[in-house]
This record gives structure tokens, sequence and C-alpha cells, in this order.
């Protein structure tokens, strides 16, 4: 019966399937906010009991569809475990009866004349009519050989795992009930999608269920001129989580549908969710696109590409101030998240990289955005929040050519007073300490082990302080973070039993310092002595009689490019790629964008570059050594 009612709504037209689609329990969409609301095919007959572990309360779902009562609802409940069973039954029966009086009001007040005037108050009193008030109201809940009574919430749940089959019975309707049920607790779609840009949900809550087992599916359609988003005729384009969205898809409402998924192939009700705006026509070609012209594949299992990149934390660019003075230049929707992340996105898996070093990303775009994306083109990788900060650091890495062996994450401040001998020299100085220790600076350490070369990559990814006046606070964070790294890197030799060749030291970052400062002259030259000028950058807090020294060979592996940062009040360079020279050598750096590029909307961020900053991309390999 169900395949022939199925074959039935794929030969009519959409407004004659969706009613039908209503019997089988879709409940009808409507609008909240920048998307409908989800929609969830429940399967008839069917009651869903939901608990989650630790908490208190169980949530009960069921719809009920009774034609003689004209009831087609989806009922549910939230009942404390410590409930008795008779409490919920009765809880269940009122909400029924309720239904069935608004029912009864709505058609006797049909058949109320218009005109009449109305009847003495002890005659104004209408009764149910006797079609429902002759058809009592029965719930229970028991097995097909007796009926549950005297036991709680909690009880009955011990009942259904360990019964074969356990039934919910409403009127004369009867629902087998099924116990944490995989389900889509969560989903939303961006509000803004991109011909030629990936799409995905913006939010996906799984319960009892997993992303990489459950199903999808991506419809898109015309929205009727009756504005009626039931009456959309949908045409199914995509059976993945993220959908390149075509240029063809323009002025469609894209729909997407999930089935969760979860252990031993359980299903749970199907949730869909319509777009409220149409596709729109994406920016045209950004000058990253041009760059992905050098990184049209993945390198051989010998080399390995290093990106590293700035987002732009929508916690920077979300506030009047940013809007109309930091980037007053750059168009609002080109400055919204929902916007930028489109691009983002792109960009990165353009670029065809086997090591991401990020810096500004927002928690909420490493877990609703790059960890999904990511995570289906073999990524892994994990984030690092500053300190009372919503934003912070992610390091991600190809699965396929590194094994993850550790991660060592710090904040700058906290670990100062482990190296007395440069703490110990500072830390006389008040009006410094106090500017000092309040920075939230996350230093993020990742081992990897290159399963070509079998040696081991430490990658190190910062973002230091951004302050014009502090430049002596840049290189202090600096030289706190290289003598946590020698420490590191020492005890991964000794654990690891790794010889002089095996582990070498790639540096990533926002810097926030140019070349001439002393944090390249440290990197690349190995000492900062205490004439360097970055110590007087601020006369209150200057840092005097102290020099710094690491013992790292190191270079630039994109050397200094005239900018890696573009905004009306700030251009130059000061992100790098920092590599260990004896031990990595760089094949290849991707291009730069020219300056023309750049200002074409003034500055960055605009409509076709999504950050302030600009991606460095570089090819390394391991060095050949004798003997190898």
């Amino acid at each position: 019966m169900l395949g022939l009612v199925k074959q039935f709504c794929t030969s009519y037209p959409a407004s004659t399937s969706f009613k039908l689609r209503l019997v089988l329990g879709v409940t009808i969409s409507r609008r909240d906010g920048s998307n409908f609301h989800p929609t969830h095919r429940y399967r008839m007959h069917t009651a869903y009991f939901k608990h989650l572990p630790g908490e208190s309360h169980c949530q009960i779902r069921f719809h009920l569809v009774a034609a003689q009562h004209r009831i087609d609802k989806v009922f549910n409940l939230n009942r404390s475990t410590d409930e008795p069973l008779e409490v919920c039954l009765e809880r269940m029966r009122c909400n029924i009866d309720k239904e069935l009086s608004k029912k009864s009001k709505r058609k006797g007040s049909k058949k109320e004349p218009a005109a009449v005037a109305p009847a003495p108050a002890e005659e104004n009193v209408r009764t149910q009519p006797p079609s429902v008030a002759s058809s009592p109201i029965t719930v229970s809940i028991g097995t097909r050989k007796e009926q549950f009574s005297g036991i709680t919430i909690a009880e009955l749940l011990v009942r259904i795992d360990h019964e074969q089959d356990v039934f919910l019975t409403v009127l004369d309707d009867e629902f087998r009930i099924v116990c944490n049920s995989p389900e889509v607790h969560a989903v939303a779609l961006p509000s803004s999608m991109l011909a030629d840009f990936y799409v995905y949900p913006a939010k996906l809550e799984l319960h009892f269920a997993t992303v990489a087992q459950s199903e999808y599916r991506w419809y898109r359609g015309l929205m009727p001129a009756s504005n009626n988003a039931t009456q959309i005729q949908w045409e199914e384009v995509c059976r993945e989580l993220t959908y390149l969205v075509r240029t063809s898809d323009i002025g469609y409402h894209l729909k997407f549908c999930c089935t969760p998924m979860g252990e031993e192939r359980r299903v749970g009700p199907t949730t869909e969710i319509v777009a409220t705006r149409p596709v729109q026509a994406g920016p045209g070609q950004c000058p990253f696109e041009v760059r992905h012209l050098f990184t049209p594949s993945k390198l051989p299992p010998d080399q390995f590409r290093v990106v590293s990149y700035n987002l732009l934390a929508d916690y920077y660019t979300d506030s009047e101030y940013s809007r109309t003075v930091l980037f007053g230049y750059c168009l609002p929707y080109a400055l919204e998240m929902d916007y930028r992340k489109q691009l983002l996105i792109k960009e990165l898996l353009g670029y065809r990289g086997d090591i991401l070093c990020l810096q500004e990303v927002d928690t909420k775009i490493f877990d609703c955005d790059l960890l999904p994306i990511l995570g289906q083109k073999q990524f892994a990788g994990c984030h690092l929040p500053k300190r009372n900060t919503a934003e912070g650091l992610a390091t991600f890495y190809d699965t396929g050519k590194f094994d993850f062996i550790e991660k060592n994450n710090v904040i700058v401040s906290e670990i100062m007073d482990q190296f007395p001998e440069l703490w110990d020299k500072v830390c006389g100085n008040g009006p410094l300490v106090e500017r000092i220790v309040k920075r939230s600076t996350a230093l993020q350490l990742t081992l990897l082990r290159s399963r070509a070369a079998n040696k081991y990559l430490l990658v190190a990814n910062i973002h230091l302080y951004f302050h014009p006046d502090a430049d002596h606070i840049r290189l202090l964070q600096f030289g706190f973070a290289m003598l946590h790294i020698r420490r590191v890197y020492e005890r991964i030799r000794r654990e690891h039993n790794l010889g002089e060749q095996a582990l070498a030291l790639l540096f990533c970052g926002d810097f926030n310092s140019v070349p001439e400062c002393g944090i390249y002259r440290l990197m690349t030259e190995g000492y900062v002595g205490p004439e360097m000028a970055d110590w007087q950058s601020n006369e209150l807090e200057a840092v005097r009689n102290v020099s710094l020294a690491q013992s790292f060979p190191m270079a630039s592996a994109c050397g200094c490019p005239p900018f890696t940062n573009y905004t009306v009040g700030f251009a130059a360079c000061i992100d790098y790629i920092f590599y260990q020279t004896d031990l990595l050598q760089v094949t290849d750096v991707i291009p730069m964008p020219s300056e023309e590029e750049l200002n074409m909307y003034e500055a960055i961020p605009s409509p076709v570059f999504p950050s302030d900053h600009i991606a460095l991309v570089a090819n390394l390999k391991w060095n050949v050594q004798l003997g190898e």
C-alpha cells in the first residue's frame, strides 16, 4: 500500500503530493527568521521516547492521525522519569481531549447563523457532538499480553529496553514505542547561498546518530507565484552533506534533508529544512581562485603543502565600530560571516593543503564549518580558544599523510614563570608585567609523523598581541614561546628516541610583526640583543638589558611579501611560515595576489577577499640526508 501511495505522489502535482504527505506524517513548514521551520517525517504508528543519559526527563512524541475526529497532530510531552505511568497517560488523555474540543468548537461555530442574537446565558452552552462524546479516549502502554501499571517512567524505559515490542495505544491506533531513536536535534541553513560555492548546514546536531553514518539529500525548486513553499516542486540535486551550488541554481530555493542513522543502522525520522532566500549569484572570480591554478592537485607523498591564514573572526567584525570604522570600506553584506565563510571554505579547499594553521577561528566556525567540511576531505584538527575569548587557533592535518602523535596547548602568559632565565629579568617592571600577564595569547603545538618519510614534524601555531605600541610585548611573548618549544622539542626527542634528523620544527602564524622587527631577526638570525628598538616601543614598559637567543636554523618559507595584511589603516607583512632549514626545504611558493587585486574594493576584506589577511601557501619536503 505504501509503495502505491509513493507512486501516486510522484505522478501528480506538488499540491496533491503535499496533501498525501500530510497523511503520511509530514508537518507543514513555516517561516522562522532566515529559514523555514525544520519538518520531520515521522514514521506512522511509531511513538518516540527520548531519554538522554543523566537527564531527569523523558521526551515523548507521536503523530496521531484520526480521520473520524479530524485530528492530524504531532503530540509532544516532556515528563519526569520519576512520574507514575498513570499520571503520564492522563496528561496524554487531557492533551488529546483538548484537541478534540477544539475541533468540536470549530465544527459547531460553522453551523451557527451569523445574525442570530445570543441566547440567554443558561442556554448558551454547547455540548459536544454525539460522535465525539460517544468515543471515549483510551490511552495505554504495554505489550500484546499485558498493559503496564504501577510503574514510573524510569521503570517503563527499562521495560522498553528489555521487551521485544512495547506499544502505546491511543483511541484505536497502536504505536510501536522506539526509545532513543536517532534524531536531528537541531538544524539550520545559512542565510546566504552563492552559486559556485559550497553550501552545508549552518547547524546540524544529532542525537543517537553520527554525521558519517547519516544520509543526506539536497533539492532545488522554484517558489510559485503564491509564495507558498508547500507547493514547490522539488528536484534532487545532491546526496552528500555538502553541495557545490551550480550557476543554474540561481533563483531556486534549496531544501536540505537529513535521515539520522546510528549504531546497527538504526534509522530515525527524516528532517527537512527549506532556505527562505533563493540562491544568489556569486561575486565572480575571486583572486584566490587564480592562486588555485597553482594548486590543481594534492602533492605527492614525499612533499606537503602548508597553509597559514588568519580568517578574521566574526568576533571582531560583528560590532558597530567594526562595520562603520575599522572595516567601514567593506560592503556590509561582504562582512557578514554567512557570506565570508563560503569564500573561506572554497579558498581553503582549493589550496589542497596538507597542514593548515589558522588564526582567529571562532569556536562556532570551527565546530559547524571547518571540522565537518574538512573532515570530509580526510582532515583532522583541533581548536585552541584564547583565554576568555570565543576565537583562537586551529591546526588541521591530512590524515592520509600524517599520523597524529600528541598536542601541547598553552596560554603564553601562564607559562612565563616556568622560565626564570627570562622571567626574572622582566618581573620587576610592574606596568610591563601587568600588561603582559593580561594577554590571552595562545600557542598551539601539534606533533605529527610523516607516513612517507617516517619523520616527525612539530607544528607550532600562534597569533601574537596586536597593539601598535606593543613590539616589546610581542618579542617577549615570542621569546617565551621559543623557550617552551625548545623544552617540548627536547622531551619529544627523548621520549621517542629520535635522532637529530628525525624531528623538524614548523612555526606558522600571525606574528603581528614586520620583518624589520625583532621577531623576524630572532627567528632567522637566532639572536636579538638589548639594543633592539622593539624593547623601547612603550617608554613606561620599556625592557632593558634583555637579549634573546634560539638555536633552531629557521627561514621564512614565503620570504617577506609586501603585504600579508591589507586594510585602510595598515598594510604590511606580518604573517610567516617559518621552517627548519637543515631538515626541510621549500619546493614552491604559491604567488600572492597583486596590490591591484587587493585594492580593487579599496582594501580587504571585500566581496572577493573573505579576510583582512592573505593566506600564505608553501610546498615543502624533507631534506635527503647522507646515508638515507
